[in-house]
């Protein structure tokens, strides 16, 4: 088994374990005194391994799997070429789903089950609105051409020039949820939402949960903290809602989150704000989504070779179906598969992957030329667990802002344990780096591609 070797993005060169640049002064002196240890520990619990798929699924909604027909149809009919699989699913209703779905069902086919381009345009116009109508355009109310103090340290006037072009396109990605979309959720793959929103862009027309943290930093140094705070309140309306926050902002990603990245941008404008407010808001949706990311699927216990207990966490989809934004692509990866059973974990390693962010990466796959034998949910990663320390200790902080002693109390002994699990289970002394964890028929390794 290989896995590509893995550095921290937050280590630095003089060989210090990453957490620390996450701390602070007081946390810092309780945690950095744990050692770190390169024994290779065994597993206590393991993912479902092998060709039989046990995990949750969570439900998907009955436009959702419509839109997956009418997405195998329009690739039957137009052919690879340019072809976009979210496009359909993307795409809102006229009229209601039984009226569309009996429309849809009596179009001519051929053979092949394709339609005629002219019948299924024709059809196509009649039935739906296009992707990203649902969205509609929001000023943002705190954008300026040039914020004062933005960026003092760049001097040279052309890459001025340049930061302020790139600053200017937050203006053409601010959008508002419609109305239509509370009117007539069942009409809608895009979800409510109560505040405006940043998007990526292009063929990305709903808010993301890890592109969320990148947008904030930017809106940050754009010094448009109101548009970053209704950002966050968005992502916590979907742990309210939900009990985590969403991949995205649609019902085909209800079945998975992505990297655990709310509280860093908490605690980010609150360093810039201090808005007080923020923080009682979030601290108990933060507390939510701890439990979701240490609980049920995402939680694995170790044991090392000391005897020492350990959990960890991991990336696991509530799916086992191709993801509805790629249905027919995953089907043609999956179609080299010998049966249902192993289609079905191959699609829970797919969705859990996009899970991490990282979708697509050798770092996940068993063989890295095969793309079938993406394991994800048999490792536990270096730096989703990074990630969770950040949180467990930002929760900390803010703990302590208002007042809540209880609180920090117990995330103080939570991000102890999970220092000495992340200095025990993936720090390689041998090789000065640190390495995903391997979880394989009970045992563990740490290996270098």
């Amino acid at each position: 088994m290989r896995t590509a070797s893995f550095h921290s993005r937050s280590s630095n060169s003089n060989g210090n374990h990453p957490v620390s640049s996450f701390s602070l002064s007081l946390l810092f002196l309780l945690l950095a005194s744990v050692s770190a240890s390169g024994t290779v520990p065994k597993a206590m619990s393991k993912p479902a391994t092998g060709n039989f798929d046990r995990g949750p699924v969570i439900p998907t909604t009955p436009l959702v799997t419509f839109l997956e027909h009418v997405q195998e149809t329009a690739l039957a009919t137009f052919g690879q070429k340019d072809f976009d699989p979210k496009l359909y699913v993307d795409l809102s209703l006229k009229s209601n789903l039984s009226t569309t779905v009996t429309a849809f069902h009596k179009l001519p086919r051929n053979a092949t089950g394709s339609v005629s381009i002219p019948d299924f345009k024709e059809f196509m116009h009649e039935y739906f609105d296009g992707a990203g109508n649902d969205l509609v355009y929001a000023e943002p109310p705190d954008f300026v051409p040039e914020p004062d103090g933005f960026l003092p340290k760049v001097k040279n006037p052309q890459v001025r020039a340049w930061a302020l072009e790139v600053h200017a396109l937050w203006k053409n990605l601010s959008r508002r949820v419609s109305c239509s979309v509370s009117e007539r959720p069942e009409f809608h793959t895009l979800l409510p939402l109560p505040g405006p929103v940043v998007i990526p862009g292009s063929r990305f027309r709903e808010v993301y949960y890890w592109d969320s943290y990148w947008v904030i930093r930017g809106l940050l140094a754009s010094k448009m903290y109101k548009t970053a705070k209704a950002i966050v309140t968005n992502l916590i309306y979907l742990i309210d809602t939900y009990g985590y926050v969403l991949n995205g902002a649609r019902a085909y990603y209800t079945n998975r989150s992505q990297p655990p990245l709310l509280s860093a941008m908490v605690y980010d404008i609150y360093n810039r704000t201090g808005d007080l407010d923020l923080v009682k808001k979030a601290l108990p949706a933060l507390l939510k989504e701890h439990q979701f990311w240490n609980s049920g699927i995402h939680k694995v216990n170790v044991q090392d070779n000391r005897g020492r207990n350990h959990t960890l966490s991991r990336y696991y989809a509530m799916w086992n179906k191709p993801r509805p934004e790629s249905s027919t692509t995953d089907k043609v990866h999956a179609s080299k598969l010998l049966n249902a059973s192993e289609k079905e974990q191959f699609y829970r390693e797919l969705a859990s992957v996009a899970e991490s962010g990282w979708d697509f990466s050798t770092r996940w796959m068993r063989n890295t030329s095969d793309f079938t034998t993406l394991a994800i949910t048999s490792i536990l990663p270096v730096d989703l667990n990074i990630f969770i320390l950040k949180m467990e200790l930002d929760i900390v902080s803010m703990a302590q802002i208002v007042g809540d002693n209880k609180t920090v109390e117990s995330f103080l002994k939570s991000a102890q344990a999970r220092k000495e699990a992340i200095d025990s289970v993936f720090w390689n002394e041998e090789n000065g780096q640190w390495l995903d964890y391997w979880i394989s028929n009970g045992t563990g390794s740490q290996v270098i591609a």
